[in-house]
């Protein structure tokens, strides 16, 4: 077995070290685009001048990428990846559904058992740092969020960061400072902002980051690219030392990485070559270019040390906390096995998830004879054949599968009828939506929200809100069962039963057997939903 050995900081040169305040993001497509880009990675980590890499497990050559770098590598590089919602590879599947399914749950039990199981997965993987827990906190349902409530946070993500540690992963929580977003927009696409100030960030936002802090569980921070305009006008946290100096006040002393730099947050401002030292220079230790130009990144911070953005004293901080983390992937795991009693306990979190609002003297599932007129919303790219039924299965994201959500509805309510209308319903669906359902007891609608980047807000479709309103001025649906964010709903007119679940495909599933009677809610809501 070949011997790691810790980089010595005395040892190292000013490139060295930019390379070490750096992460290269690598997959199977940037690579047979460029074959160039192994030998860059491969060059650096033999000149020690590498902090770490990037792989998402799901995207292609993975394993053989971290199986590269591990052979290459003879001191303890980061290996990170992105585990929000679980593990996906072409051999195994640990998931949870967006809208967050642990929050749902308010189950510690569930987040810690998520943490170990992901944990062991990653670790066997040649894993040694994951980007979770998720921090943030919203008020308006975010799919990447525990909820709106601090205290249950600071709970489910000290749970998930304690089973990452016994699995001996280093956490990376996000997205620092989970600065509430006023405005609502997709950093992906552009700038966002917080009218927070200094004061409510502590009280509010990093309440559950102080509470991690206090139990040694976060190794690690990402910088988000939102604005908090009352502490830094001109700058996103992820570029502003104010903003940083925030938590380093409470005595943060971890690593603190940037969150994407190619996004346009960054770009359509800053440009290329200085977001990358101004990462630096505001105090995160490493920054995150996640594009194919590891070379022109690389370059980019030598160019910025050269121009004095960087100092020297800010490198040398920066490097000692990457030195550190790395040294803490050395020590030996609590557990590298996961037992059939934590798979079980992972495999219910999409299912106990689910949750139910209903009237007063009903239940959360409705009569299996009943003849129900089931209408079901699904992607504007899926082929919707002339009778209303899918033609083709077009959700590549391998969570909402409609045709397995028609036959589940056809096994248990024999009576009933299944028909698909788009996000973006024709004139001709809303027309036999209308018509059709004259002669059913009842509408069931089955909605869905999820968040893309670069997609904007999520909302339900003004057409879709519009038939809904019209169906309910004679009170046509008596049930609405939604995947996803659960706040897009807050312009429907009142229904009187409504089903939320995570954007799962075991979460869609449960939901159609709670609406049968076959499995109990146990769901609670991680928001105050106002539904008129």
């Amino acid at each position: 077995m070949k011997e790691i050995k810790e980089l010595n900081f005395e040892e190292l040169t000013v490139p060295q070290k930019l390379g070490l305040a750096h992460i290269i993001a690598i997959n199977g497509w940037t690579r047979r685009q460029h074959p160039e880009l192994d030998k860059i990675v491969l060059d650096l980590i033999k000149n020690h001048a590498l902090g770490g890499v990037w792989v998402q497990p799901d995207t292609p050559d993975a394993q053989e990428i971290i199986d590269m770098v591990k052979e290459a590598a003879d001191y303890p590089i980061l290996i990170f990846t992105d585990a929000e919602s679980g593990i996906k590879t072409k051999d195994i599947e640990y998931l949870v559904g967006k809208h967050n399914a642990i929050g749902c749950t308010d189950s510690e039990l569930h987040a810690y058992t998520f943490g170990k199981v992901i944990g062991v997965t990653a670790r066997k993987m040649g894993y040694n740092i994951v980007c979770d827990p998720l921090l943030d906190i919203s008020t308006t349902g975010s799919a990447r969020s525990l909820g709106s409530d601090k205290t249950k946070i600071a709970k489910l993500a000290a749970a998930e960061a304690k089973g990452f540690h016994d699995a001996g992963i280093l956490t990376v929580g996000k997205h620092y400072p989970s600065a509430i977003n006023h405005k609502q927009i997709d950093s992906h696409m552009a700038e966002s902002e917080s009218l927070q100030t200094k004061e409510e960030l502590l009280e509010y936002s990093l309440y559950a980051y102080k509470e991690l802090m206090k139990e040694d569980l976060l190794d690690g921070l990402m910088s988000a690219h939102i604005k908090c305009s009352k502490i830094d006008p001109d700058n996103p946290a992820s570029l502003s030392k104010k903003v940083i100096d925030v938590i380093r006040d409470e005595g943060y002393d971890g690593l603190i990485l940037t969150d994407a730099l190619c996004m346009m947050g960054i770009l359509a401002k800053y440009g290329y070559d200085v977001s990358r030292g101004l990462a630096i220079a505001a105090g995160n230790d490493m920054a995150l270019p996640y594009d194919s130009k590891f070379q022109e990144s690389y370059d980019a911070l030598l160019k910025c040390y050269d121009e004095g953005i960087i100092k020297d004293e800010r490198l040398d901080e920066a490097v000692k906390r990457v030195l550190a983390a790395q040294h803490k992937t050395l020590a030996t795991p609590k557990y590298d096995e996961i037992t059939e009693e934590d798979i079980k306990i992972f495999k219910s979190i999409n299912r106990d998830a689910v949750t139910a609002k209903f009237d007063e003297g009903l239940t959360a599932n409705i009569s299996r004879d009943g003849k129900h007129y089931f209408v079901l919303m699904v992607r504007n790219e899926e082929k919707v054949g002339g009778d209303g039924g899918v033609a083709v299965d077009t959700f590549s994201n391998g969570w909402l599968y409609p045709n397995e959500v028609i036959e589940q509805i056809q096994e248990y309510f024999p009576n009933s009828t299944v028909k698909c209308i788009h996000q973006f319903p024709t004139q001709g669906q809303c027309h036999n939506t209308v018509s059709y359902s004259i002669d059913y007891d009842d509408v069931i609608f089955i909605t869905f929200s999820e968040f893309l980047a670069y997609c904007g807000r999520e909302h339900l479709t003004r057409r879709v809100e519009g038939l809904i309103e019209a169906m309910q001025l004679t009170d046509r649906i008596s049930t609405l069962v939604h995947f996803g964010n659960p706040c897009v709903l807050s312009n429907l007119p009142h229904i009187s039963r409504y089903l939320f679940a995570p954007a799962s495909r075991e979460s869609v599933a449960a939901a159609i057997d709670v609406l049968a009677g076959e499995y109990p809610a146990n769901g609670k809501l991680t928001y105050d939903i106002k539904l008129n």
